[in-house]
Formats: C-alpha cells, structure tokens, sequence
C-alpha cells in the first residue's frame, strides 16, 4: 500500500494539494489530532506519514486506483472526432493516443495551426473562425471535443434556449454537436465555469445541452496532477451522452494515477522522460528583477525575501491583502509545477526554475504540459508559450479519451446485441430501430 508513493511520508506542501486544502486547514488537523506531523531532516519541512492518510479519500482513490487496467481500454473500431478550438493541440494528442481518429480539428490561431499541421501533417486543420465551418459534412462522426472559451450568456438562456446563446463560442460548440450529432461530446473549461455569474452561465449551459437532445454526465474538475501530469492545473470537464444511447451507456471519470509527479519528473530523465529536457529558447528577466529573485529560496515567494525587497518588488501591493502567492514565485524540484500562464516571466504569474533564477524555457513549458519531446510548436517565443499554456495537458487528455473510448465501447456492444437479439423478433426489431433514430 505505501509502496504506491516514492516514500512513507508525504511533505506538507503536496498533501495540501491532493485533498486541495490550505496549510492552515492542515495546521488546525495537527490540532485536533487528526494529523501529526514530523519533520525532515534534511529540508526541514513538514511531512506527514502515509499510513496515517488513508483517511483521506483522495490517498484511498489512488491507492485503489484502477489506472492499470484503464491503460488497457482500447476501441473496440474505429472512433473518429472532430475537435474545435484545437489549439496546440495538447487535447487532439491525448485523444488520439486513447483511440480516437481526428477527421477534422478547427481552430483560429494561424501559429497554433502551423503547430498541428507541422506535426501531424496528415490531419485535417481548417485555419479560421469558427462561425464560418459547416459541420453538417462530419454527421455521425462518434465524438466532438473541444475547450470553449468561457463568455457571460443572456439570463434568457435557460428559457429561450439554443439561439439565444449566439455570439458566444458555447454556441458554435453547441452548433457543431447540433448539426454533427455525434454520440458523445466532450467539453473542457476552467474550472472557474462552475460558478461563473453566480452559476447562471452554467445553469444556461445545462438548459441547452438538454434542448440539444443530450444527457450531460454532472460536470466535474480533474486535477492534472493526479493523471500523470507534474501540475497543479484544474479543468472542468462535460461529458454529454446522446439520448436515444444513454440507456446501453456506462461511464466512469479516469481513476487516478497512484502517485503524484513532481517538477524534477517532467525536466529530468526517469518515469516520464527517458532524457533531461532539451535546451530551447526562452523568456529572460531584467537584471534587477533577476537580483531581487536570486533571494527566492526553491518553493518561495516574494513573502520568503527581506522587508525591504519585498516593498521594492511589490510595491502598493505590499499593503494589499491576500496572499499573491504567485508573485516572484520560483518552483520546487519536489512538488507539481504551479498551473501554467501564457507568460512565465509576467509579475504576476512568475514560474521561476526551481535552481537557476530565470523564467522556464518553452520544452520546459511543453514538458510540465506533456508534450513529446518531438512536438514541435510554431510562431514567435510568446506565441509558443501562449500555445503551451492554453493546452490541456497531453496525458490529463489522454486518461478522459480513454473513459470516453470504453463509454463508446459500452454502447456500441449494448446496440450491437440488441440487434442480434432482435433478428429473432421482426415487430420488436421495428420498434426499436424507431427509438434509435429518433
């Protein structure tokens, strides 16, 4: 059972993100007894056994964790899709990695295309905004994906339905499961979506999908970092299931992977690459923002530097409140990387490499996501880290596609019995091919 993680102990720093608590809530558990804690000789941090984590349904989910034989799910034909906003194409990867053949992936971006077309030659990649694709010509493709970007919906929504969300991106979404009626359809978002405008741009979300003549699975947030993914990143994820399918449907969100990979897995040679990461261009800060830095001890921030470099660097925010912990923030070799920005070397969203006082470099940037080392991304130094950033991690994506391949393999062998079954029963069979078109 401990065997599942590196050691018997688990610092304080990734138990807070696991069960996604604060070290405060830790601290008050240490209180009531409900944990004890001791500390490392060596690094002087506090750890926790992981005996005494079993309490902890996320430590029991990846203990129990169904992961290896996930890794065998397979499709049982051939699963095609369609993608929209595709990207670097981090999500197109991890799905067809689980299975899926993409015939189509839309997506605005010229740079983010010369990413996919100068990688994946042989996929289709229609350059362009979105509202001008016809999908009507990918009918009965078994899956549409894709991160819509979150916008402010009209109230009215919940009651005026499918065309009153036009002008957003949820609607072309929505459009292409429309006119494609696919058999499943997976959506990705922030996790922010759960209660954005109070939940009503939820709310109106639910209501379409449902005019849609779609079933949605409740939406729920994965963490990267429990999908064999070194980040802290969070994505709310939408599984719709067509109606006349959701009876021979099964579904289980991804089991866990049973440990959490940390920063020196994604840029040093072991589990997840067989090499340190390749040199690559990148980002650099001005001189005395890199002096200012040098203070930062790995797994700080500006709170970590002396008083007056903490006035200097901050400046009015010194007086503000909240805990701006991504500020002047450098990462930690043994703990996820903090959820990757569009910039790595923005005040507000630094990622400062954990020894060397510098901004992460872009194979740095598309390993914590990842990425193969031969992916390849198009466009300028900013360009490349805006594709990166805005990615869905490769391997996150690719534990969802394959619960969406044995979600698709579950109905699939469901309608294809009840057909044998069928053949004995002309009247029945008639009936039940009515339902199915429907």
């Amino acid at each position: 059972m401990i065997s599942m993680f590196d050691s018997d102990v688990v610092s304080a720093e990734l138990l807070a993100d696991i069960v996604s608590v604060s070290k405060a809530t830790l601290l008050k558990w240490e209180k009531s007894g409900r944990l004890i804690p001791s500390q490392n000789s060596i690094t002087h941090r506090k750890e926790y056994k992981v005996s005494q984590l079993i309490q902890f349904e996320e430590v029991r989910n990846m203990i129990n964790s169904n992961w290896d034989q996930e890794l065998n799910v397979k499709p049982a034909k051939d699963f095609s899709s369609v993608e929209l906003f595709a990207g670097a194409g981090g999500l197109a990867l991890g799905l067809e990695k689980a299975g899926f053949n993409a015939v189509a992936l839309n997506e605005l971006d010229e740079d983010a295309c010369k990413t996919l077309q100068g990688n994946h030659s042989q996929w289709n990649v229609i350059q362009g905004d979105v509202k001008n694709v016809d999908f009507a010509k990918f009918i009965d493709v078994d899956l549409v994906s894709g991160g819509f970007p979150c916008q402010a919906f009209s109230y009215a929504g919940e009651k005026l339905g499918f065309e009153d969300t036009r002008g957003t991106l949820f609607f072309e979404f929505s459009r292409a499961v429309k006119e494609i009626r696919p058999k499943v359809f997976l959506g990705e978002n922030v996790r922010g979506l759960l209660n954005h405008d109070n939940g009503k741009t939820l709310s109106v979300i639910k209501s379409i999908i449902s005019d849609l003549g779609y079933t949605l699975i409740e939406p729920k947030v994965l963490k990267a970092l429990f999908y064999r993914v070194p980040q802290k990143r969070e994505r709310l994820f939408f599984v719709g299931i067509r109606n006349d399918l959701v009876k021979f449907a099964k579904f289980q969100w991804p089991s866990p992977y049973y440990r959490i990979l940390v920063l020196k897995d994604a840029l040093k040679a072991g589990e997840l690459y067989a090499t340190d990461v390749p040199k690559s261009e990148g980002q650099s800060y001005p001189n005395r923002k890199r002096e200012i830095l040098s203070y930062i001890p790995q797994g700080g921030y500006w709170r970590d530097l002396p008083d007056d470099l903490q006035r200097e660097y901050m400046q009015g925010s010194y007086f503000l409140s909240g805990g701006k912990t991504g500020m002047a923030r450098r990462l930690s070799w043994d703990e996820p990387s903090l959820t990757l920005t569009c910039s790595p070397a923005q005040k507000q969203t630094e990622r400062c490499h954990p020894e060397e006082t510098r901004p992460l470099t872009i194979r740095e940037y598309a390993r914590i996501q990842t990425f193969p080392d031969e992916w390849h991304f198009s466009g300028s130094v900013s360009s490349q880290y805006k594709q990166i950033g805005n990615a869905v991690p490769v391997n996150l994506a690719y534990a969802v596609g394959r619960s969406i391949i044995a979600l698709l393999n579950s109905i699939d062998a469901e309608v294809d019995l009840g057909s044998d079954s069928l053949a004995f029963n002309g009247s029945f069979h008639s009936r039940q091919l009515t339902l199915l078109n429907t």
